[in-house]
């Protein structure tokens, strides 16, 4: 049976920027839109300087509800009047790359002139941006940041210039204080250690992440949206925390089945196993913890809403 046996954390001093309430809360706000180009700037690194940018709506990205919640759609003017498009996805997902490529993709097809007979298919540039708080796969330890774009497989050489990803693997950033020596390091180091601030560092005391400490205090959010961010910090723990047991539990049942079946398959079925069982105990905590309806278990769990059904049918017969 899995458990959790730990309290879920009480919101700190700052926001953690890696959840939605609080990326969306420092990156999202029109009001707060240099904190974005600033940071932004910083990863291009010199090859595009932004000036200006504009949030555009998010009609058609993703099928479902809570893909949007992850994605930024931003058109952006550079220093010499151009203009390009930036979409930015936070959110771990299975079959990244894939869905990378597709988002980028459907912001190509979408640039086409509707209804146009002389269209000569110029586009503008596209660069697709990801923070991620997770590994690829086979990823080289240390190596944080990838830039990709499309190149002539003998020799390197670009292609296409006007397309491109920027992928941040965050758990691979391990730069102490004392060894941030760049501004894009002093990001990274921001990104990944606010949640667990308690005052801000001396390396970060520039006026840009003095109005970022501000914004991120939880001692100057409203009610409504300090519970709001409570409420997903609670489901990312509960989430987390029933991941890695099921993990483990699956490793377990695995090895035990793999004994008869084969490792492989053991392991494969083990794993099956226990995140079935995490989704269980997941479900089950937003139902009568944070009393969520059926349908908004069923989002945040990324279930079928019968699956949720079913769970709060057992729960009101225990009762």
């Amino acid at each position: 049976m899995i458990t959790l046996k730990n309290k879920a954390p009480l919101p700190g001093r700052y926001i953690d920027p890696l959840t939605d309430f609080g990326f969306k809360r420092i990156f999202g706000s029109e009001q707060h839109k240099d904190l974005l180009i600033a940071f932004l700037n910083e990863l291009f690194n010199g090859r595009k300087e932004i000036r200006g940018l504009v949030y555009n709506p998010q009609e058609y990205n993703g099928p479902a509800k809570h893909y949007r919640r992850t994605i930024f759609d931003i058109t952006c003017t550079g220093a010499d009047g151009e203009t390009f498009i930036i979409e930015i996805q936070r959110a771990p997902q299975k079959h990244f790359a894939d869905r990378a490529v597709f988002y980028a993709s459907s912001q190509i097809y979408h640039q086409g002139l509707k209804g146009a007979k002389n269209w000569e298919y110029q586009l503008k540039e596209l660069y697709f941006i990801a923070l991620i708080d997770f590994t690829f796969e086979n990823s080289e330890p240390g190596k944080y940041l990838h830039r990709v774009q499309l190149a002539e497989e003998e020799t390197g050489q670009a292609f296409y210039n006007k397309l491109g990803f920027i992928f941040i693997e965050l758990p691979n950033f391990n730069l102490a204080e004392n060894q941030i020596t760049t501004s894009l390091e002093q990001w990274l180091y921001l990104l990944r250690n606010m949640r667990n601030l308690e005052k801000i560092p001396v390396n970060l005391c520039e006026t840009i992440f003095q109005k970022l400490f501000q914004i991120a205090e939880t001692a100057n959010l409203k009610k409504e949206d300090y519970m709001s961010y409570a409420k997903e910090l609670l489901i990312k723990w509960d989430t987390n925390a029933v991941l890695s047991t099921a993990k483990e539990q699956g490793l377990e049942q695995g090895l035990k089945e793999g004994l008869e079946q084969g490792l492989e398959q053991g392991l494969e079925q083990g794993m099956a196993k226990g995140i079935e069982k995490g989704k269980v105990i997941v479900v089950s905590n937003l139902l009568t913890r944070l009393d969520l309806s059926d349908a908004e278990a069923a989002e945040m769990a990324e279930v079928p809403i019968d699956f949720v059904k079913k769970i709060r049918a057992s729960i009101e017969g225990v009762k």
